[in-house]
């Protein structure tokens, strides 16, 4: 962790956690729609027959969420990549840019259990038994995290095992989560040489390849299901931070060791995100959509 970061003086509680810390809540962002501030329901509506209208008579218009450019272009808030000329795109970007900015909107908690605090932010963690407003804020960006990573929308195994870390931005925005639950074993990702090249050559078959494991289990302890950063934020060391403080709090009393935890199947960026963490490419996974904790994952295309 960066020598800037301060954790928390409290101590954890019997199960892991650190306790609750009164947190005042703050006030509600203007309501004035500038691309980072949800719509309301009735102007979202009205958006929407605006792009319909548009489609229908060949009208082009243009999406007012921070930016305005003809063709494909990506939105600097929610990173979504869209037509902009184009009113079924349009209104497709709508819906998710309103979602993804009412989700990572944090006003702040009467409790909150934080596990370490940074000159950026802070990193709290929420439990399957804690209030119901903050499992809503967790379901919430659990829906935009399985959106941009590709995921279906499941249930982890085992919700009520399961610890989800929030990196709280210092601007009071969710820019981070990591979904973390108990497993028994992994397998080892099997490392295929990389061909000779330039570096961004040697990248991109990194993106490209496709990655197989091991068939023989190896006993592991905890299961990341999800570990997201939020586009704008990526390349702060906010999931590596994220990761440094499951270690520390997942299980009581005992700091994980690499060798004990497991990712599941990773997309291109997490694969990449593992190796360079982990110090190699040949880590755990494990498959958190089956039923069973065992169950060998598929090799994955990367």
């Amino acid at each position: 962790m960066p020598d800037a970061s301060k954790r928390c003086e409290e101590k954890p509680s019997a199960d892991g956690a650190a306790p609750l810390k009164n947190a005042p809540a703050e006030k509600m962002e203007s309501k004035t729609h500038d691309g980072r501030t949800p719509l309301s329901e009735a102007s979202l509506q009205k958006e929407l027959k605006k792009h319909r209208e548009a489609d229908k008579d060949g009208t082009q218009t243009i999406i007012d969420a921070g930016q305005k450019h003809f063709g494909a272009v990506g939105c600097t808030v929610c990173g979504m990549l869209y037509s902009a000329a184009n009113p079924e795109d349009e209104s497709q970007h709508l819906l998710f840019h309103n979602q993804f900015i009412s989700a990572v909107k944090y006003v702040g908690w009467k409790k909150e259990r934080i596990l370490a605090e940074y000159p950026d932010g802070k990193i709290i963690l929420v439990l399957p038994d804690d209030p119901k407003y903050s499992l809503k804020k967790v379901e919430e960006i659990r829906e935009v995290v399985d959106s941009d990573l590709g995921f279906q929308q499941v249930e982890t195994k085992c919700p009520s095992k399961t610890k989800t870390f929030l990196f709280i931005s210092s601007d009071k925005k969710v820019a981070g989560c990591l979904i973390a639950e108990h497993i028994e074993e992994g397998y080892r990702v099997i490392e295929d040489p990389v061909p000779e090249g330039s570096e961004g050559e040697k990248l991109m078959f990194e993106r490209q390849r496709a990655w197989c494991c091991s068939t023989t289990p190896e006993p592991a302890i905890c299961g990341i299901s999800r570990i997201w950063v939020v586009s704008m934020m990526r390349r702060q060391g906010i999931a590596s931070r994220m990761l440094d403080c499951l270690r520390n709090n997942f299980v009581f009393g005992s700091y994980l060791s690499k060798d004990e935890i497991a990712f599941s199947d990773p997309t291109p960026d997490g694969k990449l995100f593992a190796t360079k963490y982990f110090g190699t490419s040949q880590f755990l996974v494990y498959n958190f959509v089956s039923g069973t904790s065992s169950s060998q994952p598929k090799a994955g295309t990367l």
